[in-house]
């Protein structure tokens, strides 16, 4: 006869607006799916969480997020099994007592950005985090990480919080933003505490005309497919490790409901990687031409915009921008305008499900065949073939 595994009910108290969320919730779904476990999940519709009347919930478990200050207050007091997700603590002292806790490193992903945009050729850094809060507790843990490894090298600390986001303080908060930003010696890298923030600073410098990455570099935290379409100029980010967390949370919740102890038990998960974009691949440029060419054609190459428009926006004739352009990068403006428009094609057919007619013509190219004849001419190979190598390397990695 067959054992059946026990059924428990599990609460899952997280806020599935954010990417961070959802990549823990990711998480725990595939450590069900990789074992025997059998739970029923609770979660709201839409993915949200309410705390009113958690304290009566009749289940097995519950694994939550506690950067969240609410809910360790909730759940202060419940008798159920529970672990904790969260962020990183240089203090001991400030994580729940006697809770199992999987944090993110907030020490190593500052670092992970910071050794980016030092591997970059900076030597000037700041940081753009949030104002002071409970609710934002991780992010001052990060501003700290960040003051800890500049003073480590001997470096000044130049820490922006900034105001909240809010529509009615917005205009306010980006004139601070590009006032702060003005103000920096160039050119410099920016930690931003998440990819939201980084998109907002990105905005301010497009709306400034400061040109990114060449006099700031920036680098966010998520790696948010969301802030990514919101912005012209990709964006660097620090991929967290939420899978594994979200696994980890699962395997000791699962241990917990079969006896085994884990009260006081911290364990830190490293990020996954650094997602290099266009806003950090700082290349140091002395001429003013071609970085404010740079910053035009990064936002508008895609739209299919021509050497003659490129010249208008900086201001000088069209031969005199072309002997620039050779002179500091080796290549036409329009090669340039065609590398960009090349490398969103590219991402298209890595991140996207699109047909290739459809990136073809978001990505500016007047047809599906103009963009196969130059993609194999500059990649040594076709559009297609392209997204195929991809896909065979996402199902069969190598070893």
């Amino acid at each position: 006869m067959k054992t059946v595994p026990p059924v428990h009910r599990i609460a899952l108290l997280f806020n599935g607006s954010k990417i961070y969320d959802r990549g823990i919730i990711s998480g725990i779904g595939n450590y069900l799916s990789s074992t025997r476990v059998s739970w029923d999940l609770f979660l709201e519709e839409d993915f949200l969480c309410r705390l009113k009347g958690i304290e009566r919930w009749q289940g097995d478990g519950i694994i939550a997020d506690f950067d969240d200050p609410l809910i360790g207050e909730a759940l202060a007091g419940i008798k159920l099994p529970v672990v904790a997700v969260g962020g990183s603590y240089q203090d001991e002292r400030a994580y729940p007592k006697g809770i199992p806790y999987v944090a993110t490193d907030n020490h190593a992903l500052i670092k992970a950005a910071y050794e980016h945009l030092i591997e970059a050729g900076l030597t000037r850094f700041a940081c753009f985090s949030l104002p002071e809060a409970q609710a934002n507790r991780w992010a001052q843990e990060r501003e700290q990480a960040f003051r800890r490894l500049l003073q480590r090298d001997g470096l000044h600390a130049e820490v922006y919080r900034g105001l909240g986001t809010s529509a009615p303080l917005w205009d306010s908060a980006v004139e601070q933003q590009i006032a702060w930003l003005q103000s920096l010696p160039k050119p410099i890298g920016i930690i931003a505490v998440t990819d939201a923030r980084a998109r907002q600073l990105l905005q301010a410098c497009l709306t400034a005309g400061i040109a990114v990455p060449e006099q700031v570099a920036l680098i966010g935290i998520d790696n948010d497919p969301l802030t990514r379409t919101l912005t012209r100029v990709p964006l660097s980010s620090v991929v967290q490790g939420t899978d594994t967390m979200g696994r980890t949370a699962a395997r000791l919740l699962h241990q917990m409901l079969h006896g085994m102890p884990s009260s006081g038990t911290h364990i830190l998960i490293p990020p996954d990687t650094v997602n290099v974009q266009a806003s950090s691949l700082h290349q140091p440029l002395g001429d003013p031409y071609v970085m404010q060419a740079l910053l035009f054609i990064r936002q508008y190459a895609c739209q299919g915009i021509k050497t003659a428009q490129v010249a208008a926006y900086v201001g000088v004739s069209r031969s005199s921008l072309e002997s620039h352009f050779r002179r500091v990068r080796g290549c036409s403006v329009h090669d340039e305008i065609l590398r960009f428009k090349l490398a969103a094609a590219a991402n298209g057919l890595e991140n996207t499900g699109l047909a290739i007619a459809e990136i073809a013509r978001d990505c500016g190219f007047r047809s599906a065949q103009y963009l196969h004849t130059v993609f194999r001419r500059e990649f040594g190979c076709t559009p297609r073939e392209y997204q195929q190598d991809v896909n065979a390397a996402v199902q069969y990695p190598s070893a």
